[in-house]
């Protein structure tokens, strides 16, 4: 897709999702529980996409690939490799935001 408002309603029906590394593409797929491949674009400068990918690969929860290898990656990965990407954790983050700002 180009564009799309919402891509909840793609994302529930799938059963694996090739994206760029945008971190709201790469979040929301991971916590729908779908299996992801992620698309690196190596041409961007100060690439955070490329950083986010690596970690998000090195952690297990998702293949890294560029353009010209992804026919590659999606003939020899196995998804039950793949591990869970742990849920957030809103309120932690809460409670360490009330503190650096003194409510607490």
């Amino acid at each position: 897709f180009r564009f799309k408002d919402s891509l909840a309603e793609d994302l529930g029906r799938a059963d694996l999702v090739i994206s760029h590394a945008g971190a709201g593409s790469c979040l929301e797929t991971l916590e729908k529980g779908k299996p992801l491949v992620v698309v690196t674009n190596e041409k961007l400068m100060n690439n955070h996409q490329l950083e986010l990918a690596k970690q998000l690969h090195r952690g297990g929860h998702v293949f890294c690939c560029n353009c010209s290898t992804l026919v590659e990656t999606l003939q020899s990965m196995d998804l039950s490799t793949l591990k869970p990407f742990p849920p957030g954790q809103p309120e932690k983050f809460a409670l360490f935001l009330d503190k650096v700002v003194g409510f607490q």
